[in-house]
C-alpha cells in the first residue's frame, strides 16, 4: 500500500491517518534516513513535542548537516505516532544519511533539508518542462485545473476534502497525476531521486517478505509511481553502488514553524504553517476557531475587538468564498475577512497577525534521552540553571551584572558568542550607559543545534570548549585589531585560562606591527577591556601593562604618521587621534607608575600635531581642540593659533580643514562658538573674506562641519553672526532677540530668577536678607548672564 504525501500536509496527514487506521498494516515504512529508526521510539516521549527534525552530521565535520522536519501535521510524524501507538514496526526507507552527506562533500557546507521539489523563485524566462518541473509540481496540477495559486489548488482538492467515503482513493487520484507528471517530464532535473528510489524499492522488498501485504509505504507522493515500477533487484543495487560515505550521527532537535515556511530559506515547501497547524488541530469549524484566535491576537495587543468583529468575519470569509467559487473558506479568504473586519483595512496589524499565526514562532521540545553531544548536554544543563529557555520569538534580555545569576546569564551568551553560536547579540542598553548593565536580543533557531554539534570538537563543556576555541583564535589571527578584539571577549567571556595565550599573541602581533594606524586602531579595544575588571572582578594588570606598551608606540610614532596625508586618509587619521585621546584617559588612571604620567606625554604629542605645518589642518585642529578642553592650552593661545590658520597666506581649503578639526563633528564645538565670541569673530571674518573663486570649494566642508550641531546650537550661531560684532553689549544685546549674550553679566535676567530660588529653598517671601548672597550666586553661574 502505497501512500503519496504531500510533506507538511495536514490533508495529507488526516489521509494517512485515516487509511492506516482502515488497512491495519504489520509494517510502516516511512520516507527518511534509516540511521534514524533506533530514534523512532523517542516519539512517544511524553517530552516530545513538534515541530521537530531529525538531524544528521558528518561526525569528522559536524558543519555537514540535514535536517529532516517533522510538524505535528506532518504525514510522517503521523505514521509514526500511529505506528508506536498500535506496536507496529516502523522503519525509514530513504537513502541513507552516509550516502546524502557525502554526495556533497566538494559543494559549500551549509544544512541542507532533503525534501521533494518546491516552489522557487518566478521564472522571468521561458524554460524547459524539467526546469519547469523543478520549480514546484504542485504548480504544474494546479495549472492544470485552472489555478494560479498551488496552494489554494491544494486547499481546495485535499485541504478541504473530508475523510469520509473511500479512504484510499486520495492517494490513488494524487499517484496517477504524479504519473502523468513523471511521464512527462522524467526526474524534472533531480537525476538524485533515481538513486533514493531504488534503495527505497529494496526497503520496500525486504518488508514485504517479512510481511507480505501488510505494508503501508508513507512517501512524497512525487516518489510513488517510480516505486510502482517493477525494477529487478540487479538495477537497484548496480545504481547504489560505488556511493561515497562519510561516517554521520543523526539525533533528535527542535524545530520552529518559521523554518517550515518557505521564506526560512529552508524550502519546506509551505507558506502557512500556523494555518495548516490549525485546521489539522480543529475538530470543527476552522474558520470560526480561526478568527477567535486571531481576536484573541488582536487584543493582547491593546486593539479593540469584539465578538461582533469576529461574526463579521466569519460571515464575510464565507460570503467571499462562495462568490470565488471556493468550497469553503481558505486562508486567502480569511486574510481579507480580517483585514476588512478586524483591521479597519490596515496591513499594519495585518502583518502581526501573519507573523504570529499564520506563520507562527511555535518552538519544539526533545526529550533529554535523545541522543546529544556532551557540549549540548552541558549547554542544556546550564541553560536550566540560569533560567535561561531558548525560544523561538525574539525578545530582550535585560542583565545587571551585580547580581549573581545576571552575571552567569551574561558570561554564557559571551562563552557561546566565542564558539560562533549566536543565540545571544548584543544591544545598547536602554537608560544606562554603565559597564554593569547589558542589553542582550536573544532568540533560538534551529541550526544553532548544528553550530553546537560543530563546537563540540573544542570541548565537552561551555568553557572548556570557549577557552579552546579562543587559544586557537589567538594563533590563528591575522591582525593585531583581531588579537584585541579576541582580549576584550575573552575578558567579558571570563576565560582566565585563555588570557595568558591571548596577551601573548597580542604581545607578539604588537611587536611586529608598524602601522601607526593599526596600533591606534587597537588602543581603544583593550582600554574599553580594561573597564570589565571592577564589574566582573577580572584580574587586567597584564592587559594595562600591554595597552600601556601600546600607547608608547603611538606617541612616538603618531606625529610622523600625520605627515603628507590626503584627505581621506587624514579624516582616517583625525579619528584615530580622538580614539587615542579617549584611551589615555581612561588608561592614565590604571597603568602602574613605571609608565609615568601617560596623559601629560599624549598632550605633548598634541602639542607637536598643533605646530607642524606638515600636519593635515583637520588633525592639526583637533589636536588644538583636544588640547583646550583639556586646561592643556589657553583660550586665548587657542584664539592665537585659530587667527594665524585663518590669515590671508592660508589656503581657504587648509583653513576650512583646521576649522572642522577645531569645531567639528559632534565634539560640542558648535557650545563653543557660542560661548566664546572671539572665535566667532574670528571664523566669520574670515568666512566674509574669503575669496569668489574659492568659495565654493570650500563650502562644502563648511556644511559639513556646521551641519552635524544640535538645531538651537545652529540657530542661536545665527542669530549671533545676524546681530554682528557691533552690537554685542549692553542693551543692544538685550534687544537683539538673543537675552543673555553679551559681554557683561545681566542682572535683570538673574534677579529674575530670584522668587523661584526662594521657593526651592524655602525662604520665607518677608525674608530678604539672603538676597545679596543669592544675586551674588546667580552672577557666578557660568551661562546665565553670558
Amino acid at each position: 500500500m502505497l501512500l503519496g504525501v504531500r510533506h507538511h500536509g495536514p490533508g495529507s496527514a488526516r489521509a494517512v491517518r485515516a487509511a492506516l487506521e482502515a488497512a491495519r498494516p504489520q509494517v510502516v515504512l516511512i520516507e527518511g534516513p534509516p540511521e534514524a529508526d533506533a530514534l523512532i521510539p523517542l516519539a512517544a516521549d511524553e517530552d516530545m513535542r513538534p515541530p521537530v527534525a531529525l538531524l544528521a552530521h558528518a561526525v569528522d565535520e559536524p558543519g555537514r548537516s540535514a535536517f529532516w522536519p517533522l510538524a505535528e501535521f506532518s504525514p510522517e510524524w503521523v505514521a509514526i505516532r500511529w505506528a508506536l501507538e498500535h506496536q507496529v514496526p516502523a522503519r525509514f526507507i530513504d537513502l541513507p544519511a552516509t550516502h546524502t552527506l557525502a554526495w556533497g562533500k566538494d559543494e559549500p557546507s551549509e544544512p541542507t533539508e532533503p525534501t521533494e521539489p518546491t516552489e522557487a523563485t518566478e521564472a522571468t524566462e521561458t524554460v524547459t518542462p524539467a526546469e519547469a518541473l523543478r520549480v514546484d509540481p504542485l504548480a504544474a496540477l494546479a495549472e492544470a485545473a485552472g489555478y494560479d495559486d498551488p496552494e489554494r489548488w491544494w486547499e481546495d482538492v485535499v485541504e478541504h476534502r473530508g475523510t469520509g467515503g473511500d479512504v484510499f482513493a486520495p492517494f490513488a487520484v494524487l499517484g496517477e497525476a504524479m504519473g502523468a507528471l513523471r511521464e512527462a517530464y522524467g526526474t524534472g532535473g533531480h537525476d538524485r531521486d533515481l538513486v533514493r528510489e531504488a534503495y527505497m524499492r529494496l526497503q520496500m522488498r525486504a518488508a514485504q517478505k517479512e510481511a507480505g501485504d501488510g505494508v503501508a509505504v508513507v512517501c512524497g507522493a512525487w516518489h510513488v509511481p517510480a516505486l510502482w515500477e517493477k525494477h529487478t533487484v540487479a538495477a537497484d543495487r548496480a545504481l547504489l553502488k560505488g556511493l561515497p560515505k562519510v561516517r554521520a550521527d543523526m539525533t533528535w532537535v527542535p524545530w520552529t514553524h518559521r523554518r517550515l515556511s518557505r521564506v526560512s530559506g529552508y524550502g519546506a515547501g509551505i507558506d502557512s504553517p500556523g494555518w495548516y497547524g490549525h485546521l489539522f488541530g480543529a475538530p470543527d469549524r476552522p474558520v470560526e476557531r480561526w478568527m477567535t484566535k486571531v481576536a484573541g491576537l488582536l487584543r493582547e495587543e491593546d486593539r479593540i475587538v469584539s465578538s461582533a468583529h469576529v461574526i463579521e468575519a466569519v460571515r464575510l470569509a464565507e460570503t467571499l468564498a462562495a462568490m470565488r467559487g471556493r468550497p469553503l473558506p481558505g486562508l486567502t479568504e480569511a486574510t481579507d475577512a480580517v483585514r476588512a473586519v478586524m483591521c479597519e483595512g490596515s496591513d499594519v496589524p495585518l502583518g502581526l497577525v501573519h507573523d504570529r499565526l499564520v506563520v507562527g514562532d511555535v518552538l519544539g521540545e526533545v526529550p533529554e534521552a535523545a541522543p546529544a553531544v556532551p557540549l549540548q548536554r552541558d549547554l542544556a544543563r546550564i541553560q536550566r540553571k540560569l533560567r535561561l529557555k531558548p525560544e523561538a520569538l525574539e525578545r530582550e534580555l535585560e542583565l545587571d551584572l551585580r547580581k549573581e545569576n545576571d552575571a552567569e546569564r551574561s558570561l554564557l551568551l559571551h562563552r557561546l558568542r566565542l564558539l560562533r553560536i549566536e543565540w545571544g547579540e548584543p544591544t545598547a542598553s536602554r537608560g544606562s550607559t554603565g559597564t554593569f548593565r547589558e542589553t542582550w536580543r536573544l532568540r533560538w533557531e534551529p541550526e544553532l543545534s548544528v553550530r553546537v554539534a560543530e563546537a563540540g570538537v573544542w570541548g565537552t563543556t561551555v568553557l572548556s570548549a570557549a577557552t579552546a576555541k579562543a587559544e586557537a583564535d589567538a594563533v590563528a589571527a591575522q591582525s593585531l585589531a583581531d588579537v584585541t578584539g579576541l582580549a576584550e571577549r575573552c575578558l567579558l567571556a571570563e576565560l582566565p585560562d585563555a588570557l595568558p595565550v591571548v596577551m601573548r599573541a597580542l604581545a607578539d602581533r604588537a611587536a611586529l606591527d608598524a602601522d601607526v594606524g593599526h596600533l591606534a586602531q587597537a588602543l581603544p579595544a583593550l582600554v574599553r577591556s580594561l573597564r570589565y575588571g571592577d564589574v566582573r572582578a577580572t584580574d587586567t594588570h597584564a592587559l594595562a601593562e600591554v595597552a600601556a606598551g601600546l600607547a608608547e608606540r603611538v606617541f612616538v610614532g603618531l606625529p610622523p604618521a600625520c605627515a603628507a596625508l590626503d584627505a581621506e586618509a587624514a579624516e582616517e587619521m583625525r579619528r584615530h587621534v580622538d580614539a587615542v585621546h579617549g584611551a589615555v584617559a581612561l588608561l592614565g588612571e590604571t597603568v602602574s607608575e613605571a609608565h609615568g604620567d601617560l596623559r601629560a606625554r599624549w598632550h605633548s604629542v598634541l602639542h607637536v600635531l598643533c605646530g607642524r605645518d606638515t600636519v593635515p589642518g583637520v588633525i592639526r585642529g583637533r589636536a588644538v581642540r583636544l588640547l583646550l578642553d583639556d586646561g592643556e592650552l589657553a583660550q586665548d593661545d587657542a584664539a592665537r593659533l585659530m587667527a594665524l590658520v585663518l590669515s590671508p597666506g592660508t589656503a581657504p581649503g587648509d583653513a576650512a580643514a583646521w576649522i572642522e578639526g577645531f569645531v567639528g563633528g559632534g565634539a560640542g564645538g558648535g557650545m563653543l562658538l557660542v560661548h566664546d565670541e572671539r572665535l566667532l569673530g574670528l571664523v566669520d571674518a574670515w568666512l566674509t573674506g574669503v575669496p569668489q573663486e574659492a568659495f565654493t570649494d570650500v563650502l562644502p566642508l563648511l556644511r559639513r562641519t556646521f551641519s552635524a550641531y544640535e538645531p538651537g546650537v545652529r540657530r542661536t550661531l545665527g542669530e549671533l553672526v545676524r546681530r554682528g560684532p557691533g552690537a554685542r553689549t549692553g542693551a543692544a544685546a538685550a534687544g537683539s532677540g538673543i537675552p543673555g549674550f553679551a559681554t557683561e553679566l545681566d542682572t535683570d535676567r538673574a534677579d529674575a530668577v530670584l522668587p523661584v530660588l526662594r521657593l526651592l529653598l524655602g525662604l520665607d517671601e518677608a525674608d530678604t536678607s539672603d538676597g545679596a548672597g543669592i544675586t551674588t550666586g546667580i552672577n557666578d553661574l557660568a551661562g546665565v548672564g553670558r
